[in-house]
């Protein structure tokens, strides 16, 4: 298969919306590429929406069911901070990055989710220190491309202030202009996080968050002003994309507070689970339920009647629920007994004592970052709740579609590059595409 472009830049602004449109069309460096590339209106993301399965289904083509990340946290009842999916081990099958680098292709990948440990030649992946006793830049080191890592740290690191936004982004903004001129690879996937920060902590359309919006636009002049002093810009296809978009809310969903209070968690009194018969597990704006033995008929008995009981009450904040079978259809984790959606407005988490439902206000946002004044990981099919791409450069058409679903970009992005991610859920767009 031939190749469409000589080299492929991904970049990722996380939780950039459909939505922001009005703002990014007047903006010159996305002028740049919405009148000479592609541009997709609505881009329909995945279930749950949460920017660890999204970034495994962009590099994949699949849904959250058959890669395997099915969520941003693995399920670790009681721990206070579980483990992330950081690692390549994570997804099943292969991946974009797989199968450029089997084509004797260079590869890049800067603070990209779910990439720790994988078989990049210049990998920065996005892990962060989860234990008192671990270093940030030591885990970072040993997940990733340790020699590059070490360069990028030494040259540009006195830029980060630890993972705070926006100074962790203006890091990977360096690394990234230092990469495109010294490696110029072909194909360098790049994550950003300070507009999913922002949003998080101040609300969707905050000043934070449009303050954020123009950092980003800065960015993007940065990254092609790198590719045109490296040569490259003729041969490049540049591409951005959000994974998901994000709601207000104001309440959290404690539905472990109910399970505790049935005998269905138990704890030592001292603010530690020591067992659980049935766990609700937070995607923000969705939450699977699991059932530790998936024969213990009596515990889905009172979970199911749990649910039904609360689908009726309008403030329970509950908009509807799925058996692992329906949830499966979705493409989310069929091995849950359930996954309910929270209304607009409401997210879960997954506290055990205090309150079932629980007003935040933005003191509370200040004390503890667990609270958010706006989230994701709702079904993609709610109202106003898209994503958005664009591209143009070498192998793109001008052209402007209505929408694409997230699991097309991945087969698209091989396409471009003259490799096969096999069977996907997701197809190739040919219609952006100069074949």
């Amino acid at each position: 298969m031939s190749r469409l472009t000589d080299h492929l830049i991904i970049i990722s602004f996380d939780c950039l919306s459909a939505l922001d449109f009005p703002l990014l069309k007047d903006l010159p460096h996305f002028q740049t590429i919405l009148k000479n590339g592609a541009y997709v209106q609505n881009v329909k993301s995945i279930y749950p929406s949460v920017t660890y399965p999204c970034h495994a289904t962009i590099v994949t083509g699949n849904y959250p069911n058959r890669h395997g990340v099915v969520n941003n946290t693995l399920l670790q009842p009681g721990r206070i901070s579980p483990d992330w999916n950081w690692f390549r081990d994570c997804i099943q099958g292969t991946t974009l990055y797989d199968e450029v680098k089997k084509a004797h292709m260079t590869t890049a990948a800067l603070l990209w989710p779910v990439t720790a440990k994988a078989n990049i030649d210049y990998n920065m992946p996005e892990i962060f220190a989860n234990r008192s006793w671990h270093n940030q830049i030591l885990v970072s080191l040993m997940s990733g491309s340790s020699r590059f890592q070490w360069d990028l740290n030494r040259r540009h690191g006195h830029i980060r202030k630890g993972l705070k936004q926006p100074e962790l982004d203006d890091f990977v903004l360096e690394s990234t202009v230092d990469t495109i001129k010294t490696k110029k690879p072909n194909l360098l996937m790049v994550h950003f996080t300070d507009l999913d920060t922002q949003r998080h902590y101040h609300g969707f359309s905050s000043d934070e968050a449009i303050a954020a919006i123009d950092r980003h636009h800065n960015r993007l002049g940065r990254i092609i002003n790198a590719l045109k002093e490296s040569g490259i810009y003729e041969n490049s296809t540049l591409v951005v994309l959000g994974d998901h978009s994000a709601l207000d809310e104001n309440k959290v969903i404690n539905l472990n507070v109910l399970f505790h209070k049935l005998g269905l968690i138990t704890s030592n009194g001292k603010g530690k689970i020591i067992n659980w018969k049935t766990y609700c597990k937070s995607c923000d704006g969705s939450a699977y339920i699991y059932i530790k033995d998936k024969h213990d008929t009596a515990t889905i008995h009172v979970v199911k009647r749990l649910i039904d009981s609360l689908l009726k009450d309008p403030e329970s904040g509950i908009e509807s629920a799925l058996t692992g079978a329906q949830a499966a259809e979705k493409g989310a984790d069929g091995t849950c007994a359930f996954m309910l959606e929270a209304q607009r407005g409401y997210f879960f988490l997954e506290d055990f004592e205090g309150e079932f439902i629980k007003t935040i206000t933005k003191e509370d946002v200040n004390a503890d970052h667990k609270y958010t004044l706006a989230c994701h990981g709702y079904s993609p099919e709610k109202e106003n709740y898209g994503t958005i791409f664009m591209a143009a450069g070498k192998g793109i058409q001008a052209v402007t579609l209505p929408s694409i679903r997230l699991i097309d970009e991945g087969p698209t992005f091989a396409r471009l590059l003259g490799v096969n991610l096999g069977q996907t859920d997701g197809r190739v767009i040919e219609a952006m595409l100069k074949i």
